[in-house]
């Protein structure tokens, strides 16, 4: 029995015939955007994908399109909707329509979406991004940092064009107070898909400098809910909490906090409103080094004034002690005196005979020690005179032999340099110009110039010719150098 054969073609309509029978209407399908791609018409391609959520393996896959006219209003409306860019990576929930085409193949046409789906699952994404900050042990670390006292070196983590930028700067530069703040911006884009790398980019910039700054602030102009979704990131949270230096959050949004703001030391609504917060934090600190200066003032004023009480009290007890001790030292004087004055005349007539008895016995013993010194004197003084005559006559030869040794000496070295003089003289004579022009030898000069070469002479030179006996001018008609000379030369 001959079986029957489908053409590839026939096998496709068939199977399109069946989608059509089984789904003749629209299905909700749930699923993830795996890949999308927007062509110049403005029709949207996606790749819609299922994962297992124990593996994260992709486990289905089909492709999708929302043509023009529907991705004009649906893209919108989502974005607007959920506060997030309708985007790769999100979960959809769409009402599509299934058509199956023998040439292309299986696709899903999406008709309509679900934004409270997908916002859901952003809450969900968001609410465990925070659960996993926390369960890390890191989502108060930035909290528990100690903001400085007067915070007022900052590192500034912005879009350089951002309008919220300039509204901080202006307000710190022109605050009542005239305090001075130093900023440093560090660039950074604030909204799309590179807002996380990028602000995580200027925190490690910051880092390499971290001794330079006391506080970072993130600051960026209003914006839009989705613009603010950025901001919900796990490695930007991750870096911000752990940052060792306090960060200061003014995103521009009133209502919502992004996590950023939760693991940030302290969230401010806007950027103004962080430069009020920096400015309101000095100028708390410099009224309470005023107070501290006023209270310190008085203080010091009320101990002066109990020093300058004490020591006026002090200084007149010390009057009245130096009076009464003068007082009790001029009688003890007096007494003295009286004392002194009765028992000198007895005193001085027992010391007088003491005196004279004293006087007569060193009379005695000076004329007995001046006897006895006299005689030792004597006998030193005649050895004294026999040994200088001794030595004086060992001397006196000592210099006559000296005497005749140099006096040899001397004429010897005088004969000696008679001799060189001589030769001296002789080799002068030998050289003196005169003898040696005698010898038949002429100076040339030209020009007062003593000539050594005939390359330095030309033709029609004047010379003059010295002899021994007078001078020659002559004038140069031509001259021959040697051949020897030349090559020499």
């Amino acid at each position: 029995m001959e079986s029957k054969h489908l053409t590839l073609s026939d096998l496709n309509l068939l199977i399109k015939d069946t989608f059509d029978e089984k789904f003749p209407g629209l299905v909700w399908v749930k699923a993830e955007i795996g890949e999308l791609t927007v062509n110049r018409n403005g029709h949207c391609y996606l790749e819609l994908v299922d994962t297992d959520p124990q593996s994260n393996q992709v486990i289905a896959r089909a492709r999708a399109t929302i043509w023009s006219y529907s991705f004009r209003m649906l893209k919108p409306y989502f974005e607007t909707t959920t506060g997030q860019s309708f985007a790769n990576g999100l979960k959809i929930l769409v009402s599509v329509k299934i058509e199956f085409h023998p040439l292309f193949g299986l696709s899903l046409n999406i008709r309509d979406i679900d934004p409270a789906y997908t916002m859901g699952d952003l809450a969900l994404k968001r609410k465990e991004i925070i659960l996993r900050l926390q369960q890390d042990g890191i989502f108060d670390m930035n909290k528990d940092l100690e903001l400085p006292l007067v915070p007022q070196r900052i590192a500034v983590i912005s879009s350089p064009t951002a309008a919220g930028l300039q509204d901080f700067l202006h307000q710190l530069a022109n605050n009542p107070s005239r305090i001075y703040f130093y900023t440093c911006l560090f660039p950074a884009a604030m909204q799309g898909a590179e807002t996380a790398g990028s602000v995580i980019q200027a925190l490690e910039q910051v880092y390499e400098q971290e001794t330079s700054f006391d506080v970072v602030v993130v600051i960026r102009g209003g914006g839009s809910q989705l613009d603010l979704a950025s901001f919900d990131h796990y490695e930007l949270a991750y870096h911000v909490a752990q940052f060792p230096i306090p960060v200061i959050t003014g995103i521009g949004h009133d209502k919502d906090e992004t996590i950023v703001d939760l693991v940030a030391h302290t969230k401010m609504k806007t950027p103004t409103a962080v430069a009020e917060f920096l400015i309101s934090g000095a100028e708390a600190f410099e009224q309470r080094l005023l107070e501290t200066e006023l209270y310190c003032s008085e203080l010091l004023s009320n101990r002066m004034k109990k020093e300058k009480e004490w020591l006026q009290q002090t200084v007149i007890r010390l009057k009245q002690g130096v009076r009464q001790l003068v007082k009790d030292e001029e009688h003890q004087f007096n007494m003295t005196a009286f004392r002194i004055k009765n028992s000198v005349p007895s005193f001085l007539h027992r010391h007088d005979n003491r005196f004279v008895q004293h006087r007569h016995r060193l009379q005695l013993a000076g004329l007995r020690t001046l006897g006895d010194q006299y005689h030792f004197l004597r006998r030193r003084g005649a050895d004294l005179q026999s040994l200088t005559c001794q030595l004086l006559e060992k001397r006196k030869s000592n210099i006559m032999r000296a005497q005749q040794g140099i006096r040899g000496s001397l004429n010897d070295k005088l004969k000696f340099e008679q001799s060189r003089l001589a030769v001296t003289d002789e080799k002068i004579r030998l050289v003196d110009p005169v003898q040696v022009l005698k010898r038949g030898y002429s100076l040339t000069y030209q020009s007062g110039k003593l000539v050594r070469s005939v390359n330095d002479l030309h033709e029609g030179d004047q010379l003059v010719t010295r002899l021994y006996d007078g001078d020659i001018n002559s004038k140069i008609s031509n001259f021959k150098a040697h051949e020897s000379k030349k090559n020499d030369l």
